[in-house]
C-alpha cells in the first residue's frame, strides 16, 4: 500500500498545492514555519479523517477562507483508492471513498493504516491517562472495527448516564430503574472493550520491548502496563458501590473511561525517573511497536510519517532509524527536517528509492 498523490486546498498554509509520491521514501525539507509537518498532518488526516496535531477541523482551514479539501490516491491491493476531506464552515465533515460518501466517518477507519512519529509524541508521558487511552483505543481500533464501535456506544453510553445524574441532582430526585438501564449497556459494552485493551497490552508489551532492545545502545529493560479498575472488581459490582458516589459528583467516575497504561523502565515509571533521552527512545519504540502490532494484526503495511525527528536524535540513534529505513518490512516512508544535506546524506545510506521535496 502507497499514496501515489495529494492534493490540498486552503489546508492550513497551503492556498492550492499538490505532490506526487515515490513508493518507498519522500522527504520534505525547508525552514521552520513552511509547512512540512502539514503535509504529513494531511496524510494522516487521509486516514483518520482528522489532523493529528489538531483534530478541530475548522482550525485546518487557512486562514480567511471559508472551507479546505484534501484528497489522495492511494495504491490500496493493486486496486486505486480516492480518498477525499472537506470541510465547510457551519456545515458537517465530508468524508468520501472513490466519489461515494460515508454514513459514519469511523468506517473509513482501518482502510489506510498510519503510524507517525513526531516531537508531539511526548505528551504520551507527560500528559494524562486520556492521551494514553487514545493511543491505545487508536491502535487497535486501525484492525478492529468491532472495537471501535464498542467505544463509540460505550462513550455515548455513559454520556446519557452523566446527564441522567445531573438531572436527578437538579432536580432533587431518583429512579433506580432507570440508572440500571444504563448500568447493564455500560457492562455489556465495557467488559468487552477491557477484554480487547488487556489482550491488547499482553500482545504488545513484548513487541515494545523488542524494538526498544535494538534503538537503544543501553540494553534497560522496559515495561508497558495496562491498568484498569476492572482487573480486581467485577464491572457491575464497582457501579453498584459507586452509585451514592457518582450522585454527589454528578458523574460515572468508575469504568474503562479510567484505564491508563504505564511505562516503565528498569521497573520505575519512565515519567519521574527517565531521562529526556530514555524518554524520547521509549517513544520511538512505542510508536514502532504501534507499527509492527497494526502490521500484523492487519496485514497491510502502515505508512510511516517522521517528523522532525532526525533533529531531536543523537547520531547513534539516527543509524538506528536509517536501519530501520532500509529494513523491507517498511512500507513507504515520509520524512520531514529542517536540512535537506543532512537528510539526503541519512537517505543515501540506504539501498531505498526516494524523492525530495524542498518547501519555501
Amino acid at each position: 500500500m502507497y499514496l501515489k498523490k495529494i492534493s490540498l486546498v486552503n489546508y492550513k498554509n497551503f492556498e492550492a498545492e499538490a505532490f506526487e509520491f515515490n513508493t518507498k521514501i519522500n522527504c520534505f525539507v525547508g525552514y521552520n514555519g513552511v509547512g512540512k509537518t502539514n503535509v504529513l498532518d494531511a496524510i494522516y488526516h487521509l486516514a483518520f479523517t482528522k489532523g493529528y496535531f489538531n483534530s478541530i477541523a475548522s482550525q485546518n482551514i487557512q486562514h480567511e477562507k471559508e472551507f479546505f479539501v484534501v484528497e489522495g490516491l492511494f495504491n490500496l491491493d493493486e486496486r486505486e483508492e480516492l480518498i477525499n476531506c472537506s470541510f465547510k464552515k457551519g456545515q458537517k465533515k465530508v468524508v468520501k471513498r472513490n466519489g461515494k460518501d460515508y454514513e459514519k466517518l469511523s468506517e473509513h477507519i482501518g482502510l489506510i493504516p498510519v503510524v507517525i512519529i513526531s516531537p508531539n509524541d511526548t505528551n504520551l508521558i507527560s500528559e494524562g491517562s486520556d492521551v494514553r487511552r487514545k493511543f491505545m483505543d487508536s491502535v487497535i481500533a486501525q484492525s478492529d472495527k468491532n472495537y471501535l464501535q464498542d467505544l463509540i456506544s460505550y462513550n455515548k453510553v455513559l454520556s446519557q448516564r452523566n446527564a441522567l445524574l445531573k438531572y436527578f441532582a437538579s432536580n432533587h430526585t431518583f429512579d433506580a430503574l432507570n440508572i440500571e438501564v444504563y448500568n447493564k449497556q455500560l457492562i455489556d459494552f465495557g467488559d468487552r472493550i477491557y477484554k480487547k485493551r488487556k489482550s491488547f497490552a499482553e500482545d504488545f508489551a513484548p513487541i515494545l520491548e523488542r524494538r526498544h532492545k535494538h534503538i537503544s545502545s543501553e540494553g534497560e529493560n522496559v515495561s508497558f502496563t495496562y491498568k484498569s479498575q476492572l482487573e480486581k472488581t467485577d464491572f457491575e459490582e464497582l457501579l453498584q458501590k459507586s452509585l451514592e458516589k457518582d450522585r454527589v459528583l454528578q458523574y460515572t467516575s468508575v469504568g474503562i473511561q479510567r484505564d491508563d497504561l504505564l511505562y516503565s523502565i528498569e521497573e520505575y515509571p519512565i515519567k519521574k525517573f527517565g531521562s529526556q533521552g530514555q524518554q524520547k527512545t521509549y517513544l520511538i519504540a512505542l510508536k514502532l511497536a504501534e507499527f509492527d502490532f497494526i502490521q500484523m494484526q492487519s496485514k497491510k503495511t502502515p505508512i510511516l510519517l517522521l517528523d522532525d525527528i532526525f533533529d531531536k536524535l543523537d547520531e547513534n540513534r539516527v543509524s538506528k532509524i536509517v536501519d530501520l529505513v532500509n529494513d523491507d518490512n517498511f512500507g513507504q516512508i515520509f520524512i520531514t527536517d529542517t536540512h535537506a544535506e543532512r537528510t539526503e546524506n541519512v537517505i543515501k545510506k540506504t539501498d531505498q528509492s526516494y524523492k525530495m521535496f524542498e518547501l519555501n
